[in-house]
């Protein structure tokens, strides 16, 4: 193909000189060219007045650098396609202007004989509350250089497939420091154009010292994206949600860092129009059966790590030492980071002749490889990153070993604070130095819960780490994973007592005193521990391996407020597993109680009656074979919550008889103790049964008890959940009378404390009393509303509303 000609570009350059915005647009393609005639021909031709043959000029400039660099000349035939509109041919023949009646139009329309004059057509705005298009790829370095081949065989790809029913699929591999992750954002941001949908990003963390990203993790953000907030709990059905709502959709999605193709295939979307771009340092093959195809990354040339180096450091400071700028290049053995990372310490210190870098780079200083790599370049890569450790600062030098020792992939100023015991002002500092440093990435702000975010490059959190091994001492170590283990146990047990106070009863063990928790209200904490939900995982997982067994059965009884309102069933169980082997060998009777009956709550919830059966009997042996089990009220208390999780258990299970017997057993006890709260929520569970086995008279009185005790315990969660079966009793009472009331007050009330499968559950109330009055419009209307918000958290509760949708009459 030959390249944009000049005749093209004066066309364009015309059209362009009266709308700003394709000016700007240009004007950024000029300034990554970085060709000083370029920039002036196109400061001239912006200036107001004569053309005098300006625009001409610019264009044969432009036309001649883009002969040479395949990169901008596919950059300005996008820039003129989109500037130069279609302009029929008026030697032609006439054509015709008619709609008929069957034609379908989307978009902007005008139909119109003769126009005089501009015509202006704008997006139409969002609706209110509608998600942003996500946009989520960072924008390339201003020192981007090169790779021309590799971004044009991109083109050839997507070319390849513009016509075929297929999504691109591109695997773009090559060592550690190679410019892999740039490079893809480099040709993805010139594809948005064609991704109108939104442009996704999903770190999959494939050489973690801490392991891979879970697929079902990286799912939930990229559905997340998308707008969806209810997300299934397994991995299966959130690939399947994930597939069907890309199936329509353009999007580009960069999967950066993965592992095996394995960790790959879940996330990739269904869209045939879709750009997918995985960056890994395998080769990735076995994705050849997706059809992927594959890019492989070498190494810059030197004359290409020079002109990087140049762009670091300016150009007159290599021309002034050009044999130890060729030197700095040839040490850094082609990769980028390398380069750019040699040139930020070069820049740091403007005085230092580039020789005294050089002659470190060149191993002059007796640095070794980073040995966990074995890449070429890696003796280049730790010379340029120890050099530029050793002009930090001592704090800032100790900040950059201690944070790096998080268990957690992406930090924020608490997690920070945590690890390197500073206060907030000095936490903030640090962070700065380090981004200043170019040691840390700054991600921006957290969306749901505005934090600071930032990360360590894989290569730079080794070489941390292995600082950290070399100068800090193993019990110093040690102290700065735990300190940020209590870190998130005193967040998220400060989450739980906002939320569910009443369930805040057993100890926390704290090896220090761990920074404030980074909410102040209720709405706070619950978004916290939705933003967090990965990383308490992860430090709950540290915990247990590190035999912190106290502190992981805490922290998995802590999530109890986000396992019972957001219900991610997946980590409810594991978490409580986890727990409930480290209270077991923590010897805590509590602890084991409460990891048994909350764990067969998250068993019960998923279908899984017989497990959670054994557990709450294991719970109920417990309890009475407790040497106090007679006097002892905790020991008391421990049985009727046993009893109660037998009851609900069979009660889910359809085994109403079993269900009522273990619910009376645990209300006697339960009034008895003068548990209050939990005698109320007996009763509602009683009045549930009556309902159940069609005696909504018998059930009344119970929920109306169970209604007042609550409130009077000021737990909204559960008195809305009474509510809700009183207001379905009353409407089974009432007959042919619609009763709503009740039912509609218990579904705003759970609006408000935020649970959706409570939500699920008040509309498929409502439609089974419009069921039950004969009107079956209006249940079909309550029962696509309840399984909108089932789909999210709860597959068989999917299954029974879909059930109902689709049978007969």
């Amino acid at each position: 193909m030959e390249s944009v000609s000049v005749a093209e570009l004066t066309a364009a350059l015309a059209l362009a000189a009266r709308r700003p915005e394709a000016g700007q647009a240009l004007a950024r393609l000029v300034t990554a060219l970085s060709a000083p005639d370029v920039t002036a021909a196109l400061r001239a031709w912006d200036e107001p007045g004569p053309d005098d043959g300006r625009t001409r000029e610019l264009a044969v400039l432009l036309a001649r650098h883009a002969a040479r660099q395949p990169s901008l000349d596919h950059g300005l035939r996008n820039w003129s396609a989109a500037v130069r509109p279609a302009v029929a041919d008026s030697t032609g023949p006439a054509v015709a202007n008619s709609i008929g009646t069957s034609a379908r139009i989307t978009g902007p329309v005008v139909q119109a004989r003769d126009i005089t004059g501009g015509l202006h057509i704008h997006p139409a705005a969002a609706p209110p509350g509608a998600p942003a298009v996500p946009r989520q790829l960072l924008p390339v370095p201003g020192h981007f250089i090169n790779r021309s081949q590799e971004l044009a065989e991109l083109d050839r790809l997507r070319s390849a497939l513009r016509d075929a029913p297929a999504p691109l699929i591109a695997v773009i591999s090559g060592p550690a420091g190679i410019g892999k992750t740039t490079l893809a954002r480099r040709w993805l941001l010139g594809q948005t154009e064609s991704c109108p949908d939104g442009q996704l990003y999903a770190d999959l963390r494939g050489h973690s010292l801490d392991g891979p990203a879970r697929p079902g993790e990286l799912l939930t953000g990229l559905l997340r994206a998308l707008g969806h907030e209810r997300i299934p709990a397994e991995l299966a059905e959130k690939t399947a949600l994930w597939r069907s709502v890309t199936t329509d959709t353009r999007i580009a999605l960069l999967l950066d860092g993965a592992r095996s193709a394995a960790q790959v295939r879940p996330l990739l979307p269904a869209a045939t129009a879709s750009l997918t771009v995985v960056t890994s340092r395998n080769r990735l093959t076995g994705l050849g059966l997706e059809g992927a195809a594959f890019v492989a990354l070498p190494a810059l040339g030197t004359g290409e790590a020079v002109e990087l180096l140049s762009r670091r450091v300016g150009a007159d400071r290599v021309r002034r030492e050009p044999e130890a700028a060729l030197a700095m290049a040839k040490a850094c053995a082609g990769l980028p980071l390398a380069v750019c990372v040699a040139g930020a310490r070069a820049a740091a210190r403007p005085r230092q002749p580039l020789a005294v870098l050089a002659g470190a780079l060149g191993g002059d200083t007796g640095g070794n490889p980073l040995d966990a790599l074995r890449v070429e370049g890696e003796s280049a890569l730790r010379a340029a990153l120890q050099e530029s450790y050793h002009l930090l600062t001592p704090e800032v030098a100790v900040g950059y070993r201690r944070s790096s020792l998080a268990p957690v992939p992406v930090l924020t100023p608490p997690v920070v604070a945590a690890a390197c015991g500073t206060g907030p002002d000095e936490t903030d500092r640090l962070l700065d130095d380090l981004v200043e440093a170019n040691l840390v990435e700054d991600l921006g702000p957290d969306p749901v819960t505005g934090l600071a975010r930032y990360r360590y490059h894989d290569l730079l959190r080794v070489h941390a780490r292995e600082r950290a091994l070399a100068e800090e001492p193993a019990a110093e170590r040690d102290a700065v994973v735990r300190r940020v283990v209590d870190f998130h146990l005193a967040a998220a047990t400060a989450a739980e007592t906002l939320l569910t106070p009443s369930h805040r009863t057993l100890r926390r063990d704290y090896a220090s005193t761990p920074p404030p928790a980074p909410f102040a209200d209720a709405a706070g904490a619950l978004a916290w521990l939705d933003a967090e939900r990965a990383h308490l995982m992860a430090v709950l997982r540290t915990a247990a391996a590190r035999g912190w067994h106290a502190a992981a059965w805490q922290l998995a009884d802590a999530l109890w407020p986000l396992v019972l309102r957001l219900r991610p069933y997946d980590l409810w169980i594991e978490a409580h597993e986890i727990g409930l082997e480290a209270a077991r060998r923590d010897r805590d009777p509590a602890g084991i109680s409460r990891m048994l009956t909350s764990g067969g709550a998250g068993l019960r919830n998923v279908g899984r009656y017989e497990e959670a059966l054994a557990r709450f009997e294991e719970a109920l042996r417990a309890a009475r074979a407790h040497p106090d089990a007679g006097p002892d009220p905790a020991a008391r208390r421990a049985e009727a919550q046993a009893l109660h999780g037998l009851g609900q258990t069979h009660r889910l299970a359809g085994r109403l008889t079993e269900a009522r017997d273990r619910f009376t057993e645990a209300l006697a006890l339960r009034e008895e103790i003068g548990y209050r709260r939990g005698a109320a929520l007996t009763l509602l569970c009683l009045g549930d049964t009556a309902l159940a086995e069609d005696r909504p008279e018998d059930a009344l009185p119970y929920l109306v008890r169970a209604r007042a005790g609550l409130l009077a315990e000021r737990d909204p969660y559960d008195a809305a959940r009474a509510l809700a079966f009183l207001g379905l009793a009353r409407s089974r009472c009432a007959g042919r009378e619609p009763v709503e009331d009740e039912l509609l007050q218990a579904l705003a009330e759970f609006e408000e404390t935020g649970s959706v499968h409570w939500q699920g559950r008040v509309l498929e109330m409502l439609g089974e009393a419009a069921e039950e009055r004969g009107d079956p419009e209006r249940a079909e209307d309550w029962y696509t509303r309840s399984l909108a918000r089932y789909r999210a958290v709860s597959e068989s509760d999917a299954r029974r509303l879909r059930a109902r949708l689709h049978r007969p009459g």
